[in-house]
């Protein structure tokens, strides 16, 4: 996690359990969940909360940072795969299935994109950017992506689908459907 490692240790010690208590929290309530009920959980005052968390996003980024972490790591292995175009397709189905499963994951991602403010290098939406960025440069110089599309429009298109199903293997199907189109292959 970003800027903890400076902290005293009651202070990194309120910081784990403020994440434990929202990671928790979160997963039963999604990104609506309470920061009251979160602080109290976690045997916290608001204030020590909202001390470390200034924001329900930067306690979201928390909570998220090493699922987000893991479909990056993913991302760099499969940049090497012969396919470029499947690989990126792939991943953006691991995407969409983190997504729709990790209550409040979509929709913490796609807060972040409306804030006007660029992320910061270390916000699970910076880090999702740029791992898929190098998947859909491969993509497009093997001609498997359009030109025109952006790494924003796919994890837009991602994070709605996951925020539409919430369930991980309906939101695979519907990202595969967006990728591949409703159109027959070829016979």
């Amino acid at each position: 996690m970003p800027g903890t490692r400076s902290l005293r240790s009651d202070a990194r010690r309120n910081y784990d359990l403020i994440v434990a208590a929202a990671v928790a929290e979160v997963a039963r309530s999604g990104a609506e969940a309470s920061l009251e009920k979160i602080a109290r959980d976690a045997g916290v005052g608001s204030a020590t909360l909202h001390r470390h968390f200034p924001s329900r996003q930067a306690l979201l980024e928390a909570v998220f940072h090493d699922r987000v972490e893991g479909l990056c790591a993913q991302a760099r292995e499969l940049t090497g795969a012969a396919d470029p175009g499947r690989a990126l397709a792939d991943w953006l189905r691991a995407v969409a299935v983190h997504g729709a499963t990790a209550r409040g994951l979509a929709a913490s991602l796609l807060a972040s994109g409306r804030d006007p403010s660029p992320p910061s290098s270390s916000s699970c939406e910076f880090m999702l950017h740029d791992a898929g960025s190098m998947l859909l440069r491969r993509a497009r110089d093997a001609g498997a992506a359009r030109p025109e599309v952006s790494m924003d429009d796919l994890l837009t298109m991602v994070n709605a689908v996951s925020l539409a199903t919430e369930d991980g293997p309906y939101a695979a199907r519907l990202v595969t459907l967006a990728i591949e189109g409703i159109h027959p292959g070829p016979a």
